[in-house]
C-alpha cells in the first residue's frame, strides 16, 4: 500500500497510539478463512515408504479446528497403508498440518492403487472449506518401471487444462531428461561480453544458439513501466517479447524468472538496499488480506496479459517455465527464508499458482520450484515446497559448489542433482540446474581449468542424475559466464557442447508436438 489519503492518515495516528510501532509484523484478520487440502506427493512407490497431504487453512484461526473428510480410492486403508483417521485437528495459529501416509509393502505386484482425500466440513464455524477440497496420490508398485505416456501428461502438471503445446513441452522435458539435458543461458540475445551484439555468445562459439533463453518480468512489471512507446521499460518489455517468440519459432525453451520489487516503495528486491521494515513485512504484506495482496495482484495481472500476448508464428500461445522467488532459502530477496515462514511462502505461492491458472486463465505456463544450494537432503529441500499440484519443475540454482571449490564442490553438486533427480522421478516432474556458472573477469580472475567439460558437465551426469534443462547466468561488458572465440577457456565450452547429453539449438527435438 503506497498512498493514504488524509481520513486513512487519521485512522492510522488512531491506531499507532494503540499499537507499539509500525515495525511489528503485519497481523492479517484471521476472523475467516478457509481450508485446503493438497497432495504433497501425487505419485508414490511402495518402496519409498512414506508420503503425505496437506491440509491447510488460507490465514490463521486463533482457536483449533477439527476437519472431517472421507478417504476413498483403490487403496484399502489400514491394509495398503498405516489407518488414516477420518479427521484431524489443525491446532489454532497453525497455517497447515500434514496427514501422513506411510506405505505397506505386500511383497505383491500390484496395479496402480489411489488414496482419495476429500474436505467435508469443519468444526469451526469460521473456517469453511475452499475450492481445493479433494485430492489424490497414486501408489505404483516398487517393481514398476513409470513410463510417462503422452495421452496422461496433463494429469501430471499443475495445469491439465495447459495448451497443447504446453502440455508437449512438459512431456518433451520430461522425457528428454532421461538421455539429455538442455543448454540455455540468460538474457542470451541481448547481453554480450564486450557489448559485442549480434548473435548470441553461445552461438558466436559453438555456431548455434542455445536450446533454452532466460528472460525476467522484472521490467515488464516495474512501477514505472506506463505501456507507453516512449517508455523505456515498456520498451524492453518489447524486447523481451520479441526475443522470446523468437525462441519459441526456432524451437528454444523460454524460462522466466522474476526480479519483483518489494511492494511498499517498488524499488528493490535485494534486502540489504531495504529499511528494516520493509525487510520484515514486504513478504507477509502479500499474503492474502495483507496490506499489499491487491498490488500483488496486479503485478500478477500484468503477467498474465504478457503471456496471453506472446503468439508464435504457428499462431499458438508461446509456452514457457516461470520461476517465481527463485533463491527463496537465501536471504538476499525480500522473499528469502528470514522473512516469511514456510507455511506463509507456501500460501503465497498456492495463491500465485490459482491466480494465475484459474482467475486469469493463464495456460501457457509451468512452474517451477527453485531455491539456492543451501539444502541437504530431501527433506530440507522439501521444507518450502507447496505440493505437486503446484510445481512442473524441481530446480536449483547453484553456484557455490562450482565456485572453485575443487572436487568437494563438485561432489557436493552432484549429490544435490541426485536429491532433485530422484524427487523428479518419484514425483513425475522435470528436474533442472536453473541457474549456475562461473564468472570470469579477464585481468581479475582466471577460468577455471576444464570448468566445462569436466567439472560442470560430469556433475550434471554422474550418478544417473536426469536434469531437463541448465542455464548460465548473463555475459555482460566485462565479465562473461559462458565465452566467447578468443578466450583461453573457449575451447574447454566447445569441448562441452560436444559432449553426448548437452543439446544446442541445432540438436532441439520439436519441443512443442507430442509424439503420434
Amino acid at each position: 500500500m503506497r498512498y493514504f489519503n488524509k481520513a486513512s492518515y487519521i485512522f492510522c495516528m488512531v491506531i499507532f497510539m494503540y499499537s507499539c510501532s509500525k515495525d511489528e509484523p503485519i497481523r492479517i484478520d484471521a476472523a475467516k478463512a478457509t481450508v485446503t487440502i493438497t497432495a504433497v506427493n501425487t505419485i508414490i512407490s511402495e518402496s519409498s515408504k512414506s508420503g503425505s497431504f496437506m491440509l491447510t487453512l488460507s490465514n490463521e484461526v486463533y482457536e483449533a479446528t477439527t476437519v472431517n473428510y472421507t478417504i476413498t480410492g483403490t487403496a484399502i486403508n489400514g491394509v495398503d497403508y498405516e489407518k488414516i483417521n477420518r479427521s484431524i485437528v489443525i491446532p489454532a495459529n497453525t497455517l497447515s498440518v500434514p496427514i501422513p501416509l506411510i506405505i505397506l509393502d505386500d511383497n505383491s505386484v500390484e496395479e496402480k492403487e489411489t488414496i482419495i482425500i476429500a474436505l467435508v466440513n469443519t468444526t469451526n464455524k469460521n473456517v469453511t472449506v475452499g475450492s481445493q477440497k479433494v485430492a489424490t496420490i497414486s501408489i505404483v508398485d516398487g517393481l514398476d518401471v513409470f513410463v510417462l505416456k503422452p495421452e496422461e501428461t496433463s494429469s501430471f502438471m499443475v495445469n491439465p487444462n495447459a495448451t497443447p503445446e504446453t502440455i508437449a513441452l512438459f512431456y518433451n522435458l520430461k522425457i528428454l531428461s532421461q538421455t539429455k539435458f538442455l543448454v540455455g543461458q540468460e538474457n542470451a540475445f541481448n547481453s554480450f561480453y564486450n557489448d559485442n551484439d549480434g548473435a548470441s555468445d553461445i552461438k558466436k562459439t559453438t555456431g548455434t544458439d542455445p536450446g533454452l533463453l532466460g528472460e525476467d518480468f522484472m521490467f515488464i512489471t516495474d512501477d514505472l513501466n506506463d505501456e507507453t512507446p516512449t517508455n523505456w521499460f515498456y520498451q524492453q518489455e518489447q524486447i523481451i517479447k520479441s526475443d522470446a517468440i523468437e525462441a519459441y519459432n526456432k524451437g528454444m525453451v523460454t524460462v522466466f524468472s522474476w526480479h519483483l520489487r518489494e511492494p511498499y516503495k517498488g524499488e528493490e528486491f535485494y534486502t540489504s538496499n531495504m529499511s528494516d521494515f520493509e525487510k520484515k513485512n514486504a513478504f507477509k504484506s502479500i499474503l492474502p488480506g495483507g496490506d499489499n495482496h491487491e498490488y500483488y495482484k496486479q503485478k500478477l495481472e500484468k503477467v498474465a496479459e504478457f503471456a496471453n500476448s506472446m503468439v508464435g508464428n504457428d499462431g499458438a500461445l508461446v509456452p514457457f517455465v516461470f520461476r517465481p522467488f527463485h533463491e527463496f532459502d537465501g536471504n538476499w530477496f525480500w522473499w528469502g527464508a528470514a522473512y516469511c515462514t514456510p507455511d506463509e511462502f507456501k500460501i503465497v505461492w498456492r495463491f500465485t499458482v490459482e491466480y494465475l491458472r484459474d482467475t486469469l486463465h493463464v495456460n501457457n505456463m509451468l512452474f517451477a520450484f527453485s531455491p539456492d544450494n543451501s539444502f541437504n537432503s530431501k527433506t530440507d529441500y522439501l521444507n518450502r515446497y507447496p505440493g505437486d499440484d503446484y510445481v512442473d519443475v524441481l530446480g536449483m540454482d547453484n553456484y557455490g559448489d562450482f565456485n572453485n571449490q575443487g572436487q568437494t564442490g563438485l561432489d557436493n553438486a552432484n549429490r544435490k542433482l541426485q536429491i532433485l533427480s530422484e524427487l523428479a522421478i518419484d514425483k513425475v516432474k522435470i528436474a533442472a540446474l536453473t541457474e549456475t556458472g562461473y564468472f570470469v573477469t579477464p585481468g581479475e580472475n582466471n577460468p577455471i581449468p576444464e570448468f566445462y567439460a569436466n567439472n560442470l558437465y560430469n556433475a550434471m551426469t554422474n550418478n544417473n542424475v536426469e536434469i531437463g534443462y541448465m542455464m548460465f547466468w548473463i555475459n555482460s561488458k566485462d565479465t562473461y559466464c559462458t565465452p566467447v572465440p578468443g578466450l583461453s577457456s573457449t575451447a574447454d565450452f566447445i569441448a562441452f557442447a560436444d559432449k553426448p547429453k548437452t543439446v544446442f539449438q541445432n540438436e532441439l527435438p520439436n519441443m512443442y508436438a507430442l509424439p503420434n
